[in-house]
């Protein structure tokens, strides 16, 4: 009778061991799909959403809060003036397909995104790269034309992660790299999975699988959480329903600050923009409370220029461009401007589609009209980011501590400005920090002066995920679904 009665006590054991192992598969919801997933190639966030220390990795990384850390290099050594950086690269690493990684494929990849013909969204973070040299298999020279304060920072961007060369013309469909997880497939319109690499350098992930599912419709991104057929929206894109979670304890609601500069853009080119007061009227017009109540359901914060709040060397300049619908009537008057309607291309986010029909009625308030149309984000990168056909636009701009973009003539809202351009290759040389830090005040202070775009606001991280799950970055130093410390708790 004992040892029936401890036969079914192991029995119970068992399966009680058995019905609480720990989870290691997770469904993450994201809104939009990627269009292509080679972080090299393209600008939409959503690559790097899926990809950024998953599937690929560089010489340096963001961590969480932001901070830069070693990644495929595990240290550095910077020359007494600033313009050489020798890598050491962690030795044992391989790609996906089994191929070593050694400072060859670093030569080709820096190489690759700094040539004439690149397609890097980014080529800027390499301009000042003269040359990249392998030493040996684990050591690279890396060679500025001077100092970089921002160098190591450059370097951990998704646009500098480092690509096989006999994989890197197919990565935009079958990406191989180096991270901790591997690309298993991708079914266009609803989902991409991964599976965890095994040959791994560092420390092994504890998620086995991973599917990014795609779900644009915020009611039914509502839905998936609410039926489990989510684990976690990171971004989740009905903000109006987070109540609804936060007194749920099945579910834990993320709260915190993105990279994303949030700004109705304005094509300088474009003629009826190139009056400094007719932007100064826009800017004027537009009430960003309104914006963020509307549209965002109160997350957000309130920006004057294109800088993050959280940023040490942030500017609160919002009252530069203050809503006040006279001034932008008497400034419009001033521009000798009537009639004037304008061309308004709005990408998929709901921050932009719902954003835009709020800042319509409050630009007709003040006199002028728009004329709005959707875009999917294939359409907006080719006609509005690439092609200049717009005049105005909604976008968040989520890369980080990226002002620079202002020095870029041939930048989609074309500012072009000698003395801002001057002043990043002012803030490029400087490694001084009190130094930097004023010279990135000036430059907030010149755009917000420049009216170049209206600033709204930062967009806040808004994400909901099953109470059960750790490891999600609260915050997003960058534009990143970060899985490598995520696990499940029961």
């Amino acid at each position: 009778m004992t040892r029936h009665l401890r036969l079914s006590a192991a029995v119970l054991a068992l399966s009680a061991s058995a019905a609480l192992a720990q989870q290691t598969d997770i469904t993450i919801g994201m809104q939009l799909e990627p269009p292509m997933l080679d972080p090299t190639g393209g600008a939409a966030a959503a690559i790097d959403e899926v990809t950024y220390a998953n599937i690929f990795e560089g010489l340096t990384r963001f961590g969480s809060d932001g901070a830069i850390l070693p990644a495929l290099a595990e240290s550095w050594d910077i020359s007494e003036d600033g313009s050489t950086y020798t890598f050491t690269l962690r030795p044992g690493v391989t790609f996906h397909d089994g191929e070593a990684m050694t400072a060859e494929d670093v030569v080709f990849s820096l190489d690759r995104a700094r040539a004439e013909d690149t397609t890097n969204a980014q080529a800027a973070l390499f301009a000042n790269i003269t040359s990249v040299e392998a030493v040996d298999d684990t050591t690279v020279i890396i060679t500025l034309d001077g100092p970089d304060g921002a160098f190591l920072f450059d370097m951990a961007w998704g646009d500098a992660v480092i690509v096989d060369p006999a994989s890197a013309d197919t990565n935009a469909t079958t990406p191989i790299g180096t991270g901790p997880f591997r690309f298993v497939e991708w079914r266009q319109g609803d989902s991409i999975e991964l599976a965890r690499n095994d040959a791994y350098w560092g420390e092994p992930v504890a998620l086995e699988t991973a599917t990014f599912r795609f779900i644009s419709d915020p009611n039914a991104a509502f839905a998936a959480m609410m039926a489990g057929d989510v684990d976690a929206f990171p971004v989740f894109p009905a903000p109006e329903t987070l109540a609804q979670f936060d007194g749920n304890p099945q579910f834990n609601v993320i709260v915190g600050s993105t990279e994303g500069e949030t700004i109705l853009a304005m094509n300088n080119g474009a003629e009826a923009l190139q009056d400094i007061r007719v932007r100064q009227a826009i800017t004027h017009a537009i009430n960003r409370q309104d914006i963020i109540d509307g549209a965002m359901f109160g997350y957000g914060t309130p920006i004057g220029t294109h800088f993050a709040p959280h940023n040490p060397d942030y500017m609160d300049l919002t009252g530069n461009s203050e809503f006040n619908p006279d001034r932008a009537r008497e400034l419009l008057a001033e521009a000798g401007v009537e009639d004037l309607t304008l061309r308004m291309m709005l990408p998929p986010p709901t921050y932009a589609r719902r954003g835009g029909e709020i800042i319509a009625s409050q630009l007709r308030d003040v006199g002028i009209e728009t004329e709005i149309t959707n875009l999917e984000w294939a359409q907006w990168l080719e006609q509005v980011f690439r092609g200049y056909d717009f005049d105005l636009t909604i976008v968040s701009h989520t890369e980080p501590a990226d002002i620079n973009i202002y020095a870029r003539p041939e930048y989609y809202f074309q500012y072009d400005s000698a003395a801002f351009q001057a002043l990043m290759e002012q803030l490029n040389a400087e490694t001084n920090p009190e130094a930097r830090s004023a010279i990135l005040r000036q430059a907030q202070e010149m755009i917000s002066n420049d009216y170049v775009n209206a600033y709204l606001f930062q967009l806040a991280k808004t994400g909901v995920a099953n109470a059960n799950i750790q490891g999600l970055w609260e915050n997003s130093p960058t534009q990143a679904v970060d899985l490598t410390g995520v696990s499940w708790t029961q």
